[in-house]
């Protein structure tokens, strides 16, 4: 083959390469494009999830507690029955977390600077009426969870824990975890205050609507980071507080 063959065979090549690259690339917009949850996920950092999903009920825009009410009668509890969680209740404290308020899918229940929203919301279901047990991420585009992991992990989390016993008793613990960088590339310093700002919003959110349901809470925030990021097998995600929640004694 002579020089100028090969040239020609040369810049074939590298014109192939490029144009099966774009190709690429157009194909992954038009995946984020057609589905909302995946541009969600795209903004970095979620843990791999399969292709399981499971999609919540409605959640309810009114309830028969008023606001006021539920600050008057909210209290950290510890103590918890052993009585199961109804997928109902879950979808509204799942809701009460991270949940779209609006028709566009651009606002949520609890503020976020600049609308970036670095929260991820995981739970760890054992005793969730019609809600096999396992390690759950919630998808708030869709209002739904996408199993991470099946199995009961409610005791490996707490053994990260320090050994807090109601963390495994709870029929489920909500983990508020969060994606800094979403933040960050807006803020930058200041983005850590901002998340942490962030978290307290939507655990106080969190509180409220279990004592709305009859349900109880309690924030905890002792725990080895790595140790449950490996339990709950997150990518980016800093884990910044757990919710043990059911029916208090």
């Amino acid at each position: 083959m002579n020089g100028t063959r090969r040239h020609e065979v040369g810049r074939f090549l590298t014109e192939a390469l490029s144009f099966l690259g774009i190709l690429s690339l157009l194909f992954a917009a038009l995946f984020i494009l057609a589905d909302p949850a995946a541009a969600a996920e795209a903004q970095g950092g979620a843990a791999a999830v399969t292709a399981d999903e499971i999609s919540l009920p409605a959640p309810a825009k009114t309830g028969t507690l008023s606001v006021e009410a539920a600050m008057a009668q909210r209290r950290s509890v510890r103590e918890l029955t052993e009585s199961a969680v109804t997928l109902n209740q879950l979808s509204q404290l799942l809701w009460a977390a991270q949940g779209i308020t609006d028709e566009k899918g651009l606002k949520r229940t609890a503020p976020s600077a600049g609308a970036k929203y670095p929260i991820e919301i995981f739970i760890v279901a054992g005793n969730v009426d019609g809600l096999a047990s396992g390690i759950y991420r919630y998808r708030p585009q869709t209002h739904s969870l996408a199993l991470v992991k099946k199995g009961d992990a409610r005791a490996a989390l707490c053994d990260e824990a320090v050994s807090q016993e109601w963390v495994r008793t709870a029929p489920l613990d909500l983990i508020i975890t969060a994606v800094f960088e979403r933040t960050r590339v807006k803020y930058g310093d200041r983005a850590e205050r901002y998340v942490h700002i962030e978290v307290g919003a939507v655990a106080e959110n969190v509180y409220l609507q279990a004592e709305s349901l009859g349900l109880a809470t309690t924030f905890v925030g002792a725990f080895t980071d790595e140790g449950v990021k490996k339990v709950l097998g997150l990518g980016d995600e800093a884990p910044l507080g757990i919710m043990p929640i059911g029916v208090g004694k």
